[in-house]
């Protein structure tokens, strides 16, 4: 399972909105957000390239920390 930590969430609605974009990319599932640790973890079905995560939590309105 893969964590990445996450920028600009404050509440539910914000947690559904970055499950559901990392859910819509081919390859991740099981994701998982924590609002308290500000973090998504998921697993990986397949090598996905980390800007392709990045940009989908982009166009989602959150930025990845780090």
């Amino acid at each position: 399972m893969k964590t990445i930590k996450i920028k600009g969430m404050s509440c539910q609605h914000c947690v559904m909105a970055v499950a559901r974009a990392l859910n819509a990319i081919d390859g991740i599932e099981n994701v998982q957000v924590d609002l308290k640790t500000e973090t998504a973890s998921y697993d990986e079905t397949r090598p996905l390239d980390m800007e392709l995560i990045k940009d989908a939590i982009k166009k989602a309105g959150y930025d990845v920390a780090g």
